[in-house]
């Protein structure tokens, strides 16, 4: 089964995005914070990252540029992460992509976005991809 960490400060968004993701079939695992994410990425794999855009202390932003600088080192994959806002302004989606983030949704989650999007980048719940499918 696949496992996401799920990187959100507000409660209710917590509550929220777990509760669609169980219901797809996933596992989830919670933290506060971008730095939380770094030190959750680091110390157990997941098989995708949700990642609020806008935190306080180090945002999504900055957190991801941080995995994607330990991943690089270790010449490892690359977690897809998926950003997540409440803003839906031109421009965001890009930013997001242009910062290293693999897809981006837009607050409130809808389910089938997410489930879409994870699919793409890491298959069903119940299957794993094999090396380079779903890939961008």
């Amino acid at each position: 089964m696949h496992r996401i960490l799920l990187a959100e400060d507000n409660k209710i968004n917590q509550v929220v995005a777990v509760g669609t993701l169980k219901k797809l079939g996933y596992e989830v695992d919670i933290v506060e914070g971008g730095g939380e994410a770094v030190a959750a990425s680091i110390s157990r794999p997941y098989d995708a990252i949700l990642m609020d855009v806008m935190m306080p202390g180090v945002d999504g932003y900055q957190a991801t540029a941080q995995i994607r600088s330990i991943e690089n080192a270790r010449g490892g994959a690359h977690v897809p992460i998926i950003g997540l806002s409440a803003r839906a302004m031109d421009g965001d989606r890009e930013i997001a992509l242009a910062a290293g983030m693999n897809d981006y949704l837009t607050k409130p989650l809808r389910t089938l976005a997410v489930q879409e999007s994870l699919e793409r980048w890491i298959g069903a719940p119940g299957l794993m991809m094999s090396e380079g499918q779903g890939k961008a």
